[in-house]
């Protein structure tokens, strides 16, 4: 899949963005992305009193992967209330490496850059499975 739509996935980030839980900061957040059967999955972010606890739109976008069919993510972007695209944090850059497909590509503030250029010699399931051979 080379041909990826990204005004159409920053629309469905803003659209999630929209949704978010985010009484505290006020710091909504948006993110969508493409996976690799042509689905596009989103989240938002969702704050809780207890701050630590509050769940990143990442990892509202993951569950949404695993609840509509699983799959892999082929292109990423994230969204702010200004509609600005923002790069996901590091704790976030690793859980979408968990669920990459290798070379996904992420839209941030630098332009178009894979997984791997936002998240260098990352860890992740190809290390463990070299460990259980």
């Amino acid at each position: 899949m080379t041909d990826i739509d990204w005004d159409e996935l920053r629309a469905v980030a803003t659209e999630a963005m929209h949704r978010a839980y985010a009484p505290y900061s006020r710091y909504q957040v948006g993110a969508a992305a493409l996976v690799s059967d042509g689905r596009i999955v989103s989240g938002c972010n969702v704050e809780n009193a207890s701050y630590g606890v509050g769940l990143c739109a990442e990892c509202a976008l993951v569950g949404d992967l695993h609840m509509s069919g699983g799959g892999q993510l082929v292109a990423f972007v994230c969204v702010n209330k200004e509609g600005q695209t923002i790069m996901p944090c590091g704790r976030c850059r690793q859980l979408l490496n968990e669920f990459a497909l290798p070379g996904m590509l992420l839209e941030t503030v630098s332009g178009i850059r894979t997984i791997d250029e936002v998240l260098p010699d990352a860890f992740g399931p190809r290390d463990l499975e070299e460990v259980s051979r």
